[in-house]
């Protein structure tokens, strides 16, 4: 089974309970999408965690978000090939595996585009306040030549996109903090996924960042909610 949900910062008590309440198993995947927190404080805090959460019977696969460093910046990361795409994992925790920006895997069949990466809001309050704040939290230039690229290949055609945040056109704008001037958020990236999206043929598109739970037609947010990715 694929299940697939939204930022987790940390707390994964609802993973280790789904986990219990549905009998999953190591060849079970749980997407995640974005904002893990496993490589948060890169110490000894995320190595405890990544020691209990390789306890957990499911893998994870993690969409990169902007609460967290990348994978390829931290030296104990390989990268492999994983359901037909680079991933990013530790030989020490095999059931924590990241995702790479512009990656298209197959997943029983059903390709899927993945897309990490966003702005950070409280940029400004991390860094006064000294907690870890990462410059690469934004996909690079040479992560969207390299997406484009991918979807080049395969004639903007696939059947699922996963990321972090949204194309602009599905900011879930109602969710916004009412605290955040807007007009101060880099937009950049939601701006060059809508960019993607007009040139996109896909069935259904995905994503967390927002905090929320919305279904509408072909758009999926998740925050808290725990899903079935692979439903007919």
């Amino acid at each position: 089974m694929i299940y697939i949900t939204g930022d987790t910062h940390r707390d994964f008590d609802r993973i280790f309970d789904f986990c219990e309440e549905y009998c999953t198993q190591k060849d079970d995947i749980l997407i995640i999408l974005g904002d893990a927190g496993i490589n948060y404080f890169l110490d000894e805090r995320d190595a405890e965690l990544k020691r209990q959460l390789s306890e957990l019977p499911i893998t994870l696969f993690c969409i990169h978000g902007n609460h967290e460093e990348r994978p390829y910046e931290i030296d104990s990361y390989e990268e492999t090939d994983w359901h037909g795409g680079l991933v990013y994992v530790e030989q020490e925790f095999p059931n924590l595996i990241f995702a790479g920006d512009g990656e298209i895997y197959d997943f029983n069949g059903r390709s899927v585009l993945v897309i990490g990466g966003a702005y950070s809001v409280d940029k400004n309050y991390r860094i006064a306040n000294h907690l870890p704040w990462f410059e690469t939290e934004q996909p690079d230039d040479a992560a969207k030549n390299y997406t484009e690229n991918q979807l080049k290949k395969v004639n903007y055609r696939v059947d699922t996109v996963l990321t972090h945040t949204a194309p602009l056109k599905f900011e879930p704008t109602w969710a916004f903090l009412p605290t955040i001037d807007q007009s101060q958020v880099d937009k950049s990236t939601e701006i060059w996924l809508d960019s993607i999206e007009k040139k996109l043929s896909y069935e259904q598109w995905y994503f967390g960042h927002f905090h929320v739970d919305d279904h509408s037609g072909s758009v999926t947010i998740l925050y808290e909610e725990i899903e079935e990715f692979d439903r007919d």
